[in-house]
C-alpha cells in the first residue's frame, strides 16, 4: 500500500474496503489528494485500478471536485464547484441532500464542536447527492488542513460513507479504521434498512470515539458508533450530542 504523508495543503483519502464486498475492492485502496490553494482543482496520485477509483471519485471525492485523473475526458464525471450551495453562515455540517432532521443536524454539530474543543481534530460533515453539492468550495469554506476529517455522505454508490483525512489524522488513526467504519455503517444494506441519517449519526459517533482514545497499539481497533458499544481503549466519557 503506497501511502504519502501530506502537508498543510494536502489531505489523504481513506475509503471503504468492507469485507462483504472484498471481491469488488482492490487490495490497494488508498489515494492521496493534494490541495493547491492557488488552483481551482486538486491532483490525485493514483496507482492502478483507475476504473475503480473513477467510481470512488464520483461517489465521494467529487464532493471536493477532485478530477485530474489521467484518463479520457469523455469517460469521467464533471467536477463541481458551487459556492452558492454553501450556507451563508459558517457551519460544520452541510446537508444539501436533506438526509438529516434539524434535531439530528444539531446533535452532530454539538458532537463535532465538542471533539474539536477537546482534541483539536476538525470533523466536517457534507451530506450530498452528486452532482448537487458545493464541491470544491468546501475546501476554503472549512479551511481544510492536516487535522481535518471531511466526511462525505453520498448514496450514489453502494457505500454511503467516504472520508478524506489530513496528514496528522492519517498518522494518528490506523488505516484500517476507515475501511471497517465504512463496512459497518456505510454498506448498502445498513443504510437502506436504517436510513441515511442513522448511518451518518453512527459514523460521526464512531469517529468521535476513535479520536478520543489514548494513543497505543489498540487505538481505534473497534468501530464504536452506537450508544452502548464499548470503545477499543481508554474512556468513552460522553454521550452523543452532549
Amino acid at each position: 500500500m503506497n501511502i504519502q504523508r501530506c502537508s498543510v495543503n494536502s489531505i489523504h483519502r481513506c475509503h471503504k474496503a468492507p469485507t462483504a464486498f472484498r471481491s469488488c475492492v482492490p487490495p490497494s485502496h488508498r489515494l492521496t489528494i493534494a490541495f493547491s490553494k492557488s488552483q481551482d482543482d486538486a491532483s490525485l496520485d493514483i496507482n492502478n485500478h483507475r476504473s475503480y477509483y473513477l467510481a470512488l471519485v464520483a461517489s465521494g471525492l467529487l464532493s471536493l471536485s477532485l478530477l485530474s485523473m489521467p484518463m479520457d475526458a469523455t469517460a469521467r464525471p464533471e467536477g463541481v464547484n458551487r459556492p452558492d450551495l454553501l450556507p451563508k453562515e459558517f457551519t460544520t455540517v452541510i446537508d444539501v441532500a436533506g438526509f438529516l432532521t434539524p434535531s439530528e443536524e444539531n446533535r452532530i454539530k454539538a458532537e463535532v464542536e465538542s471533539l474539536e474543543r477537546d482534541t483539536g481534530y476538525k470533523l466536517r460533515v457534507l451530506a450530498q447527492n452528486y452532482p448537487e453539492t458545493p464541491g470544491l468550495a468546501v475546501r476554503d469554506y472549512w479551511n481544510v488542513d492536516d487535522r481535518s476529517i471531511v466526511f462525505v455522505a453520498d448514496p450514489t454508490f453502494q457505500n454511503i460513507l467516504n472520508f478524506n483525512v489530513g496528514g496528522t489524522v492519517d498518522l494518528d488513526v490506523p488505516q484500517s479504521f476507515w475501511s471497517r467504519l465504512s463496512g459497518k455503517y456505510g454498506n448498502k444494506f445498513y443504510w437502506q434498512e436504517k436510513g441515511e441519517a442513522k448511518s451518518i449519526l453512527d459514523a460521526v459517533s464512531a469517529v468521535d470515539s476513535c479520536l478520543r482514545e489514548e494513543p497505543g497499539r489498540f487505538k481505534c481497533s473497534k468501530v464504536q458508533g452506537e450508544l452502548g458499544e464499548e470503545p477499543s481503549s481508554g474512556g468513552f466519557g460522553k454521550f452523543f450530542g452532549q
